[in-house]
């Protein structure tokens, strides 16, 4: 069954490695492409992740490399690996081949400078997130509970997303700018996020969250860390599928998909029989045990494929 998976890692452990890791089959890389194959994962979206300790310039420096092994590494050596920078590009995609799409995980990078933010989108980035847990220039970081929410250069900047078609991610957003953003995106999506009712913690979200991201047509995708799945940080499948079951619950089985995290996971922590993406087919063996074929579909790839971002679509917001 093929896989669309929101979130990955893998390009900040190739920069990391100074180009030494092969996208191709290196064993260190939990997404690489034979992994991909082996899973079969029809899409991957790769995050672009600038280390904390950086500053702002230094940040933006990290970004545009990790986009550089994008286009040398994951592209450029494998043929199979095809760029998304359209959502219709996705049903261009032939037999064998994989599609490749860019995500920015938090805007920290590009500080308070607008004109980065086009340049990132003009090198193909798709989804943004505005921030990795911590507050910055655009909004509010889950481990600032008490912080501020949305503020004008981070609305300014979900506009920009909507102009683009691009999705707004809240995975890491604190209580008061994940409202702020649901109310002004168009395109708002949770790209690795878990049950806060089924694990107490702030990146994972609350019944009223997902209640309202569902409302919105937007979708709640589960990620693979047990430190964000069960407490103890050791975990199996059927501990993820605890959280899909509550989200379903709450009237999300429409909205609900794959962000994994592979190579952003915590080292040795890993969900037993899901410790790489050539695992995935494993999560889609149990799910078939409680769903149906149909609803399994739906959860893999078929429901990013019904609420992906439309062309011209009418409650798209201008400005």
């Amino acid at each position: 069954m093929q896989i669309i998976d929101l979130h990955c890692d893998t390009l900040l452990k190739i920069c990391l490695s100074n180009g030494q890791l092969s996208f191709c089959d290196a064993q260190e890389l939990e997404s690489n492409k034979e992994r991909l194959r082996k899973g079969g994962v029809k899409v991957q979206c790769f995050a672009l992740f600038p280390p904390p300790n950086l500053t702002v310039e230094q940040k933006f420096q990290a970004v545009l490399s990790q986009i550089h092994y994008f286009y040398e590494e994951v592209l450029g050596k494998n043929r199979e690996m095809k760029q998304l920078k359209e959502w219709e590009d996705i049903d261009q995609l032939r037999e064998g081949e994989i599609g490749a799409m860019l995500s920015l995980e938090g805007v920290d990078a590009i500080g308070d400078d607008l004109h980065k933010l086009t340049i990132l989108y003009q090198l193909g980035i798709r989804s943004i997130g505005l921030t990795w847990n911590q507050t910055n220039y655009a909004t509010g970081g889950a481990s600032d509970a008490k912080g501020g929410g949305l503020t004008a250069l981070g609305q300014k900047m979900v506009l920009f997303n909507n102009r683009h078609r691009m999705f707004t991610d809240v995975s890491h957003l604190n209580e008061q700018s994940y409202w702020d953003t649901l109310e002004l995106a168009a395109y708002p999506i949770a790209s690795h996020s878990n049950a806060r009712a089924i694990l107490d913690h702030p990146r994972n979200l609350s019944d009223e969250q997902a209640k309202a991201m569902f409302a919105n047509g937007g979708m709640v995708n589960l990620f693979f860390s047990p430190a964000f799945v069960k407490e103890g940080r050791r975990a199996a499948i059927t501990d993820l599928l605890r959280h899909l079951d509550h989200f379903c619950s709450l009237g999300g089985v429409d909205y609900l998909g794959i962000g994994s995290d592979f190579d952003g996971i915590s080292i040795p922590e890993r969900i037993n029989q899901l410790e790489n993406a050539a695992m995935l087919q494993n999560l889609v063996q149990e799910l078939l045990r409680h769903y149906t074929e149909d609803q399994v579909r739906g959860f893999a790839s078929e429901n990013f494929m019904r609420n992906r971002p439309k062309a011209k679509d009418k409650n798209e917001i201008t400005a």
